[in-house]
Protein backbone atom coordinates (compact mmCIF):
# COMPACT_ATOMS: atom_id res chain seq x y z
CA UNK A 1 0.00 0.00 0.00
CA UNK A 2 1.22 3.61 -0.68
CA UNK A 3 0.08 6.10 1.31
CA UNK A 4 -0.59 9.73 -1.00
CA UNK A 5 -0.59 12.82 0.34
CA UNK A 6 -1.37 16.01 -1.65
CA UNK A 7 -1.98 19.27 -1.56
CA UNK A 8 -5.41 19.47 -3.32
CA UNK A 9 -4.64 23.15 -4.91
CA UNK A 10 -2.10 21.42 -7.07
CA UNK A 11 -3.69 18.29 -7.79
CA UNK A 12 -7.29 16.47 -7.23
CA UNK A 13 -7.96 13.16 -6.12
CA UNK A 14 -9.37 12.53 -9.32
CA UNK A 15 -6.55 13.11 -10.72
CA UNK A 16 -4.33 10.82 -8.66
CA UNK A 17 -6.69 8.06 -9.47
CA UNK A 18 -5.73 8.47 -13.31
CA UNK A 19 -2.30 8.23 -12.53
CA UNK A 20 -2.84 5.32 -10.12
CA UNK A 21 -5.23 3.38 -13.20
CA UNK A 22 -2.23 3.46 -15.65
CA UNK A 23 0.53 2.32 -12.87
CA UNK A 24 -1.22 -1.00 -12.19
CA UNK A 25 -2.76 -3.95 -13.80
CA UNK A 26 -6.42 -3.59 -13.06
CA UNK A 27 -7.03 -7.18 -14.39
CA UNK A 28 -4.54 -9.86 -12.24
CA UNK A 29 -5.82 -10.80 -9.05
CA UNK A 30 -2.95 -12.33 -8.20
CA UNK A 31 -0.62 -9.66 -7.48
CA UNK A 32 1.33 -7.63 -10.05
CA UNK A 33 4.38 -7.91 -12.59
CA UNK A 34 6.61 -10.34 -10.90
CA UNK A 35 4.97 -9.79 -7.05
CA UNK A 36 2.50 -12.40 -6.54
CA UNK A 37 0.42 -12.56 -3.41
CA UNK A 38 -2.95 -11.30 -2.35
CA UNK A 39 -0.25 -8.12 -0.38
CA UNK A 40 0.11 -7.04 -4.05
CA UNK A 41 -3.02 -6.96 -5.89
CA UNK A 42 -4.62 -3.71 -7.14
CA UNK A 43 -6.31 -1.75 -4.57
CA UNK A 44 -7.65 1.64 -3.99
CA UNK A 45 -8.38 2.73 -0.50
CA UNK A 46 -10.53 5.68 0.14
CA UNK A 47 -10.72 7.72 3.76
CA UNK A 48 -14.16 9.21 2.98
CA UNK A 49 -17.51 9.33 1.09
CA UNK A 50 -16.20 11.79 -1.34
CA UNK A 51 -13.15 9.54 -1.96
CA UNK A 52 -15.38 6.45 -3.01
CA UNK A 53 -17.43 8.25 -5.08
CA UNK A 54 -14.80 9.13 -7.01
CA UNK A 55 -12.91 6.02 -6.87
CA UNK A 56 -16.20 4.21 -8.09
CA UNK A 57 -16.62 6.39 -10.79
CA UNK A 58 -12.86 6.28 -11.91
CA UNK A 59 -13.74 2.34 -12.02
CA UNK A 60 -16.84 2.77 -13.85
CA UNK A 61 -15.25 5.36 -16.31
CA UNK A 62 -12.35 2.49 -16.70
CA UNK A 63 -14.37 -0.50 -17.49
CA UNK A 64 -16.69 1.74 -20.03
CA UNK A 65 -13.61 3.32 -21.96
CA UNK A 66 -10.95 0.52 -22.26
CA UNK A 67 -11.54 -2.82 -23.39
CA UNK A 68 -9.61 -5.65 -21.68
CA UNK A 69 -9.68 -9.46 -21.97
CA UNK A 70 -10.09 -10.24 -18.50
CA UNK A 71 -12.15 -7.56 -15.94
CA UNK A 72 -11.09 -5.04 -13.61
CA UNK A 73 -10.60 -6.59 -10.34
CA UNK A 74 -9.10 -3.64 -8.55
CA UNK A 75 -11.09 -3.20 -5.29
CA UNK A 76 -12.08 -0.42 -3.79
CA UNK A 77 -12.05 -0.14 0.28
CA UNK A 78 -12.18 2.02 3.13
CA UNK A 79 -9.22 2.34 4.94
CA UNK A 80 -8.91 1.18 8.35
CA UNK A 81 -5.43 1.85 9.03
CA UNK A 82 -2.09 2.25 7.17
CA UNK A 83 1.40 1.32 8.57
CA UNK A 84 4.30 2.82 6.71
CA UNK A 85 6.60 -0.21 4.94
CA UNK A 86 10.29 -0.78 6.60
CA UNK A 87 12.89 1.99 5.84
CA UNK A 88 14.52 0.63 3.11
CA UNK A 89 11.50 -0.47 1.23
CA UNK A 90 10.80 3.90 1.24
CA UNK A 91 11.95 5.54 -2.17
CA UNK A 92 13.15 2.57 -3.16
CA UNK A 93 13.61 3.23 -6.77
CA UNK A 94 15.95 6.45 -5.55
CA UNK A 95 17.53 4.37 -3.36
CA UNK A 96 18.06 1.46 -5.63
CA UNK A 97 18.04 2.71 -9.27
CA UNK A 98 19.62 -0.20 -10.90
CA UNK A 99 17.73 -2.67 -9.21
CA UNK A 100 14.51 -0.88 -9.47
CA UNK A 101 14.80 -0.46 -13.23
CA UNK A 102 16.00 -4.53 -13.51
CA UNK A 103 13.08 -5.50 -12.10
CA UNK A 104 11.06 -3.05 -13.86
CA UNK A 105 12.49 -4.40 -17.16
CA UNK A 106 12.79 -8.39 -15.59
CA UNK A 107 9.28 -8.30 -14.64
CA UNK A 108 7.37 -6.54 -18.22
CA UNK A 109 6.01 -4.02 -15.93
CA UNK A 110 6.58 -1.51 -18.43
CA UNK A 111 5.73 -3.10 -21.22
CA UNK A 112 2.55 -5.02 -19.59
CA UNK A 113 0.82 -1.48 -18.91
CA UNK A 114 2.01 0.04 -22.18
CA UNK A 115 0.02 -3.41 -23.97
CA UNK A 116 -3.04 -2.13 -21.26
CA UNK A 117 -2.80 1.54 -21.37
CA UNK A 118 -0.66 2.36 -24.43
CA UNK A 119 2.40 4.47 -24.98
CA UNK A 120 3.79 6.28 -21.99
CA UNK A 121 1.88 4.49 -19.38
CA UNK A 122 3.57 3.34 -16.19
CA UNK A 123 6.22 6.41 -16.50
CA UNK A 124 5.13 8.00 -13.50
CA UNK A 125 6.54 6.87 -9.84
Amino acid sequence: MVEVTFDPSKTSYSNLLKIFWVNVDPTDAGGQFCDRGQQYRSEIFYMDETQKKLAEQSKQEIEKTKTFKEPIVTQITKLKAFYPAEEYHQDYYKKKPADYNSYRTGCRRDQRLQELWGPGAGETH
